[in-house]
């Protein structure tokens, strides 16, 4: 069972979703700005694009990165704005109406309220979107949230490497340097990916004999947010 709690507005654990600041920073934007311009294809104009990617703050995807190999950018550029966008639409935050990007009341309820907006799109986001659509291979991984995250509840409680937390689902066998690889990366892409974008995980990268090893760790957010089945196999957190 996969239960996510409802945190208070207040609470600073909520500042570690890259996805949920960059909701509310666009749901603020249109009620301090207007609507956004969109083009014919109805994606965000230019204007808006280069302002998301300077303000995000998008782990991997800061203002210099994206503009490093490109002048300007359009909204399929930066991957992040597109499914913010995609999310706002389909769960009713805002609609498009004369060539605009522009905020139901619902969604001007939920930019007030941080725990509620997290609690609208995050469990969305995780369990209902086909994240293989987002992955360059179109693969996904055989399983589930369910199976997912209550292992990876325990398996990362202390922090693992991404070929470990691979291994408890499907064998050590697969890696990046052998043919295993598409396995890894479906697996990367429509599990660890999501769980960092939605906030619940950090990834951090390790250097040794030249071999870069991917670390995954949960944030904060995890052991606020999460109520697992699993949750009874942890061990208790130490307070000093």
């Amino acid at each position: 069972m996969i239960e996510f709690r409802r945190l208070s507005d207040d609470d600073p654990v909520l500042a570690y979703s890259p996805l949920l600041r960059a909701a509310r920073l666009t749901l603020e934007y249109v009620e301090d700005n207007g609507a956004i311009s969109l083009t014919n294809t109805k994606a965000f104009k230019r204007v808006f694009v280069h302002w998301a990617a300077e303000h995000f703050d998008w782990p991997g995807r800061g203002y210099d990165d994206l503009f490093r190999y490109k002048k300007v950018l359009n909204e399929y550029d930066f991957t992040p704005l597109e499914l913010v966008h995609f999310l706002l639409i389909r769960l009713k935050l805002g609609h498009h109406n004369k060539g605009a990007f522009r905020l139901t009341q619902r969604g001007k309820e939920f930019g007030r309220s941080p725990s509620q907006l997290f609690i609208e799109m995050i469990p969305y986001y995780l369990l209902q979107i086909d994240h293989s659509s987002y992955s360059r291979l179109d693969d996904a991984p055989i399983g589930n949230w369910d199976v997912w995250l209550n292992v990876m509840n325990v398996e990362i409680d202390q922090g693992a490497t991404e070929k470990q937390v691979y291994g408890a689902f499907y064998g050590e066998g697969p890696d990046w340097d052998n043919s295993g690889w598409r396995e890894m990366a479906a697996f990367s892409s429509c599990v660890l990916r999501p769980l960092e974008w939605a906030g619940l995980i950090v990834e951090q990268e390790d250097t040794l004999d030249g071999r870069v090893d991917r670390h995954c760790f949960k944030t904060p957010l995890w052991r606020a947010a999460l109520r697992l089945d699993t949750d009874d196999q942890l061990e208790p957190v130490l307070r000093h």
